[in-house]
């Protein structure tokens, strides 16, 4: 699919879904996408970058309007119910931080979709931090696989994740150390 004349929309449709029900990343078509055809590196990363937050109002939406009915199920499907009443009294206490960590790790964009909607984060912090967050993670790996192509792939796919999660730990860790000493 990934050298297919509708990949880009293709790829639009999981980035969407991705960011308020669907559990695959959009990275399992950006990457053979990219290495198909480099020079559409930047707009495949576009792509996913604005599906993925338009995707992200709907998680949103369906935190604010219909979090019992829908939002509920689809956090205790992925594992994350138990932890919503008490996630959700600071959530909005870290708001921004929390979707961009959310944005450029592994950890499902969905659930935070949905709790920004929950809570009722401030709508333009959702979508600016959005907007930052996947565009930082997607254009990343595009510029990554447009640079040093199909050697670049096994990192991307088995160590990105682990140092993303390590720079965001390093980064919040940095922040309460200067917040507190």
């Amino acid at each position: 699919m990934a050298d297919h004349p509708r990949a880009l929309w293709v790829l639009a449709v999981v980035s969407f879904v991705e960011s308020s029900v669907f559990p695959i990343p959009p990275d399992v078509l950006m990457i053979p996408m990219i290495l198909a055809r480099p020079s559409r590196a930047w707009l495949i990363a576009f792509v996913a970058l604005l599906s993925s937050v338009i995707g992200g109002l709907l998680g949103y939406a369906i935190g604010a309007l219909a979090y019992q009915e829908i939002g509920q199920p689809i956090l205790e499907s992925l594992g994350k119910g138990d932890a919503v009443e008490a996630f959700g009294e600071r959530f909005n206490d870290f708001g921004f931080w929390a979707v961009l960590a959310a944005g450029i790790t592994p950890f499902p964009y969905k659930v935070i979709t949905i709790m920004s909607g929950w809570t009722g984060m401030p709508l333009f912090t959702f979508v600016a931090t959005s907007i930052l967050a996947r565009g930082l993670r997607f254009f990343i790996v595009a510029g990554l696989l447009w640079k040093f192509g199909a050697p670049v792939r096994d990192f991307i796919e088995k160590r990105l994740g682990l140092l993303t999660i390590i720079f965001v730990v390093l980064l919040f860790g940095g922040f309460y150390l200067v917040r507190h000493l």
